[in-house]
């Protein structure tokens, strides 16, 4: 099991893990994400409780994430971008 504390709790397990205690993990899932790393090429899927997911998204819950995007649509309205160039040379632009 790893943990990352970065900006929500989370976990990331195996199915086979999440097959033996899924009981554990659909309840730890209620107090943090729980991601279920799939083989063979398939996508990982994340676990967690409905209510976040309706109401916020697993995205939007941070007050910084939403905060960051309100100044970013701001900074476009006022003509405070950045335009590339040359995208083979996108630093050219930018510094």
């Amino acid at each position: 099991m790893h943990k990352s504390n970065k900006h929500h709790d989370m976990r990331i397990i195996t199915t086979k893990e999440f097959r033996q205690n899924q009981a554990v993990y659909l309840d730890l899932a209620e107090k943090e994400r729980v991601i279920i790393h799939r083989g063979n090429n398939k996508k990982p899927v994340i676990l967690i409780a409905i209510e976040e997911s309706e109401e916020t998204g697993i995205y939007f819950s941070d007050p910084a994430v939403t905060a960051s995007i309100k100044k970013g649509i701001e900074d476009v309205k006022n003509r405070k971008v950045t335009t590339i160039k040359n995208l083979k040379n996108i630093w050219a632009s930018i510094l």
